[in-house]
């Protein structure tokens, strides 16, 4: 913590200071993760069709039932992630595809990062500061998307914090807006020029600073996404005078050429003058890259068949490291998920300080779907043949027995049953009244 009037030795550590750090989270979540093996035999899980078997036929149980499970609720988890996913797949079956998807990256050069930073030291001596001023850039973009409407009404909207080896961290979001992006409304949304110095400064300086991929290929084969000799991000783009339907679900976004009123700009790259032009340029909404200074990806999503992909992108969750080593246990899902872990000290900060990973609006509960009695069971040695003898009720389960005295729900199908009920008794109450 930062205290005035008080030297903190700690923060002066440099490269010590993030490996205390990443061994003091490395503690925690080894702590979390013990707990959780600890208390396995105490909290078993099978499917009620199997427990009520083992209990027939075998009259004992202590030993049934999955010993060592990574429960859904430790954040970052396999589990956790894919329920992650499967919520955003839920937004889009609901609300239909998303309008937008942005990617927002931590700038080590933001003024309130610089000032708070001690003499001598740079920003990636000071992950503690980097992680708080993101932190509040966060609530201030989804503020400004949402409360502002600068891309208009909000329908709801999901992101997801990530941290790629050791580089700044940065979100992931998607947006499904009430009234849809017509496409010819791309152009006055998303840009993939490079801006005119004299008529906008500020966004110039931005843009050359922040939305400039690489520039890669034969000039910089060394460069981090080319994979197999190619850029994996598909740079240089093609020129184009119009915005145009992409194929992969993204459209090919104006990149005017020197014909039709291109401008470049001349950068260094290894020692050599490169001039860039549109085509190395990364899309980008001015209004968000001049109230926050820093790369900010805006791309519109215009087919479902890159539906999938965005949901999956958005919550893959963080690197892994894999190891040719063999697990004790095939099914411990516990020692599976710490001998790939990977941490660096952008995480184990922001962990540390107990920040969100994943927000959303609105909220998703999950309901259960199940075959008949296949249903979770989640027992305990002490009331083993309790739970065979009654098997728990699930959602799914009660559906099916309201509908067999309910003709009304006899009409909703399974994911309907919550807001139609609630319109039923709205309308009954309404009635009443009058």
């Amino acid at each position: 913590m930062i205290r005035q009037n008080v030297d903190n030795y700690l923060l002066r550590f440099r490269r010590l200071f993030q490996q205390f750090c990443v061994d003091m989270y490395a503690k925690i979540e080894a702590e979390r993760l013990l707990f959780i093996t600890l208390n396995q035999t105490k909290l078993r899980m099978e499917q009620y069709i199997h427990l009520r078997h083992a209990i027939s036929t075998e009259g004992n149980a202590s030993d049934f039932g999955r010993l060592t499970i990574l429960p859904a609720t430790f954040v970052g988890s396999p589990l956790h992630m894919h329920e992650y996913t499967q919520d955003a797949m839920t937004y889009v079956r609901h609300y239909g595809r998303p309008d937008l998807f942005i990617a927002f990256t931590c700038n080590p050069k933001w003024i309130k990062i610089v000032q708070l930073l001690l003499p001598g030291q740079q920003s990636s001596d000071r992950h503690d500061i980097t992680a708080r001023v993101f932190r509040q850039k966060i609530r201030s973009l989804m503020h400004y998307i949402v409360r502002h409407r600068v891309f208009g009404d909000t329908r709801c909207w999901m992101y997801s914090i990530e941290w790629q080896k050791r580089g700044l961290p940065h979100v992931h979001i998607l947006i499904w807006l009430v009234e849809r992006i017509q496409p010819d409304q791309i152009d006055d949304i998303i840009f993939a020029e490079i801006p005119d110095p004299e008529t906008d400064p500020d966004l110039h300086d931005v843009v050359i600073t922040n939305m400039i991929h690489g520039p890669c290929g034969a000039i910089n084969p060394q460069s981090p996404c080319m994979v197999d000799g190619k850029c994996s991000k598909r740079y240089p783009q093609n020129l184009t005078a119009d915005t145009i339907t992409g194929k992969d679900g993204y459209p090919l976004y104006r990149r005017r050429s020197s014909d039709d009123g291109d401008r470049t700009i001349t950068v260094k790259v290894k020692g050599n003058d490169f001039v860039v032009d549109n085509s190395w340029v990364v899309p980008y909404s001015p209004l968000l890259s001049k109230t926050f200074r820093a790369h900010c990806n805006v791309e519109y999503c215009n087919s479902v068949k890159s539906i999938k992909y965005i949901c999956k992108y958005v919550t893959k969750g963080s690197d892994m490291a894999a190891f040719g080593l063999q697990a004790p246990d095939p099914n411990d899902e516990i020692t599976r998920y710490q001998i790939g872990r990977y941490v660096c000290c952008n995480e184990a900060i922001w962990r540390i300080f107990s920040f969100p990973i994943h927000e959303r609006y609105p909220s998703v509960t999950h309901w259960a779907v199940h075959l008949e009695n296949g249903q979770r069971v989640y027992f305990t040695p002490a009331n083993t043949a309790q739970r065979a003898q009654n098997p728990p009720t699930t959602t799914l389960s009660s559906f099916f027995s309201i509908c067999q005295s309910d003709p009304f729900a006899r009409a909703l199908i399974y994911s309907e049953m919550p807001l139609g009920m609630l319109h039923r008794r709205n309308f009954n109450v309404e009635s009443k009244v009058m």
